[in-house]
C-alpha cells in the first residue's frame, strides 16, 4: 500500500500545474492533501472525482483512455474561513468511514481528515489521518492553538490505537523537529516551527513511540520538504524537513520504505510517501 502525503498551498492552484495528472500517475493508494483552500464547490469535476468519466460516482469503477483505468475517491474538510487552511483524502478504495477531529475548535478550520479501512477486520485496522498542523506564527502568536492542536492529535491517536486501528498520520506538521531537520537551525530558533515548545511536543509524541518514518530508514542530513518561494531557496536546498507520516509503535515493521519526493513540483512543499505492507 502505498500513501502519498502533499502541503499543495492551494488545491486550485497546483490542478493548473498538472496536478491531476500527477496524481494518476503516482501509483498511490491514498493521497493526503494539506493547505486545500478552497471547499468542494468550488472545485472542478477533475479534482472531485480524478479519473472518472461521470460524476459523483458512488463505488469502485473503472475509466478507459488516458486515465488507465484509475479512480479516486475524493473527502474534503473544508475551513469556514474561505480560502484558507484545509485537509482532504484521495483514496482509490472507499473507506468504511470519514471523519474529522470532532472538535470545532479544530473542524472549524478543515484541520484534519480520517480515513478508516477495513475496520471489521482484527488486525488490519487501518485510519489513514490528513492533518494540517496549525503554524504558531511570528512571536508564537498562535502557539497556544498550535499545542492545543498537538495535544488533541496526539489523543486522537492514541484512542485510534487503542480502539485496535494502525495509524499512519500523515500531513504538515509545521514543526521541524531536530537541528538536522532545517538548513539554518541556530538562526531560526526564535522563528516558529522552531521554537523549543513545538519540538518538546514532538519529542513527547515520539516518546510516546509514534516513529518518524523517514528517520527511521534515513538518518542523512539535508533532507527537507520545504523551501521558501524567496533567494531561490529550493535552488540551493536551504529549506525545513516539517511534513511527516508517523506510525504507531506496532505498525513500524509493516512499514517497508519512507522517501521525500523532492523533485515534485507545484508547491512550496513536496510530496512524501510511504510504502506498507498489505
Amino acid at each position: 500500500m502505498k500513501i502519498i502525503s502533499w502541503n499543495v498551498n492551494g488545491i486550485r492552484a497546483v490542478e493548473k500545474k498538472g496536478f491531476v495528472d500527477w496524481l494518476l500517475k503516482s501509483g498511490a493508494d491514498v493521497v493526503c492533501i494539506q493547505e486545500t483552500k478552497a471547499n468542494p464547490g468550488q472545485l472542478s469535476q477533475a479534482l472531485i472525482s480524478p479519473g472518472a468519466e461521470v460524476p459523483q460516482l458512488t463505488g469502485p469503477a473503472e475509466t478507459d483512455g488516458a486515465t488507465n483505468g484509475i479512480l479516486y475517491h475524493s473527502y474534503f474538510s473544508s475551513a469556514k474561513k474561505p480560502g484558507y487552511s484545509g485537509t482532504a483524502i484521495y483514496s482509490k478504495t472507499e473507506p468504511d468511514s470519514v471523519e474529522t477531529m470532532g472538535d470545532g475548535r479544530f473542524d472549524d478550520e478543515g484541520r484534519v481528515t480520517i480515513a478508516k479501512f477495513n475496520t471489521e477486520k482484527k488486525d488490519k485496522k487501518l485510519a489513514v489521518i490528513s492533518a494540517y498542523f496549525p503554524n504558531s506564527q511570528d512571536a508564537g502568536a498562535r502557539l497556544d492553538y498550535k499545542l492545543a492542536f498537538c495535544d488533541a492529535m496526539k489523543e486522537k491517536c492514541d484512542a485510534l490505537v487503542k480502539d485496535g486501528f494502525n495509524i499512519v498520520l500523515c500531513g504538515d506538521y509545521n514543526i521541524a523537529h531536530k537541528p538536522i531537520d532545517l538548513a539554518n537551525p541556530k538562526a531560526n530558533e526564535g522563528n516558529a516551527g522552531y521554537l523549543p515548545e513545538e519540538r518538546a511536543w514532538m519529542d513527547t509524541f515520539t516518546s510516546a513511540g509514534y516513529v518518524d518514518t523517514f528517520r527511521h530508514f534515513c538518518e542523512e542530513p539535508k533532507q527537507y520538504t520545504w523551501w521558501s518561494y524567496r533567494f531561490h531557496a529550493r535552488e540551493k536546498n536551504i529549506g525545513w524537513r516539517i511534513d511527516y507520516q508517523c506510525v504507531n509503535p506496532s505498525f513500524i515493521d509493516k512499514v517497508k520504505s519512507s522517501v521525500i519526493m523532492s523533485d515534485v513540483m507545484g508547491s512550496d512543499h513536496c510530496p512524501i510517501c510511504v510504502e506498507v505492507e498489505g
